[in-house]
């Protein structure tokens, strides 16, 4: 059995500098209250390590980034790597909240190139529908459009010089699909396809695995770019591909009579959980004991 260890996998720089923030203003403000505005990435393990150090949620998917500010009313308020909108910023600071940016500077460059176009024209923003990121972008005017699929394109308004742009954590063939749908409607519109590199290079670096039995994707059940690696497995041929959190949730069965087992993980998954996988892996294949280790091992950075 060989382990075959994906290369690139784990954080990307976004969520190393939202990390960073967040260890950092919970060490210089002891004692004040320190509340995140969502998940700071959308990974528990990250999450959990963060409530140690004293850092409050707020979360709800049921409710916007708007809505969930009603819940902090003092301190300090933290804005997650997904980006945040010009509204929701402006509350914080007519509530007399602190405020701390840890937004992703991919997403800033996208908001940025947002704000410019919709003062001359419409945006098509191909993204998840509740997603953090999305709520965030659409926000920012009225004139910004979610588009979920080929098929939101047929309920559209009247729409002029139209700009196509995107989450940055999505399918790369699933967004080429969508603009190309989105191009034949309006041919003359602008593409700037926002994909991140980091999300690239992960998606990229699955899409090239040759001769694989089975992809390992370490990754929080709620992080888009990590449920994104395990769907591009089957585009790319690979038979089996599993979504675990850590090593905990590995199971004999899944990797029984497999040659070669790839193991990748989203740009949430802090890369001490994706390593204790695939040393767990390696044992297995070389004394053929399975034994899981009592806990995950985590590390923030």
């Amino acid at each position: 059995m060989e382990i075959i260890n994906v290369v690139p996998h784990g954080y990307c720089a976004g969520v190393i500098r939202a990390i960073r923030i967040a260890v950092e203003t919970a060490k210089n403000h002891p004692g004040e209250k320190i509340t995140m505005l969502g998940m700071i990435v959308h990974n528990q393990f990250v999450v959990d390590e963060c409530i140690r150090l004293g850092i409050g949620f707020v979360e709800n998917p049921r409710k916007t980034r708007e809505q969930l500010l009603d819940e902090i009313d003092e301190g300090i308020v933290i804005f997650t790597a997904h980006g945040i909108s010009d509204s929701v910023r402006r509350k914080a600071i007519e509530k007399g909240l602190t405020v701390v940016d840890a937004s992703c500077q991919d997403v800033i460059r996208t908001h940025t190139l947002v704000r410019e176009h919709v003062n001359h024209g419409d945006v098509l923003y191909i993204g998840k529908k509740n997603h953090p990121e999305s709520e965030g972008t659409v926000s920012l005017s009225n004139r910004v459009h979610l588009i979920t699929s080929s098929e939101d394109l047929s309920s559209l308004p009247a729409l002029s010089n139209v700009l196509i742009t995107c989450q940055t954590t999505l399918s790369l063939r699933d967004t080429e699909e969508i603009i190309k749908a989105a191009k034949a409607i309006y041919p003359d519109a602008v593409v700037a396809e926002e994909i991140c590199t980091a999300t690239r290079m992960r998606q990229e670096a699955v899409m090239n695995l040759k001769d694989t039995d089975c992809l390992i994707v370490v990754g929080d059940p709620k992080s888009n770019n990590s449920n994104q690696l395990k769907k591009i497995a089957s585009n790319a041929g690979i038979r089996e591909s599993y979504l675990i959190g850590s090593v905990m949730d590995l199971k004999e069965e899944m990797i029984q009579n497999k040659n070669r087992i790839a193991v990748t993980s989203g740009s949430s998954t802090p890369n001490s959980l994706t390593n204790q996988v695939i040393e767990f892996l390696k044992q297995y294949a070389d004394s053929g004991i399975w034994q899981l280790p009592e806990e995950p091992s985590i590390r923030l950075l």
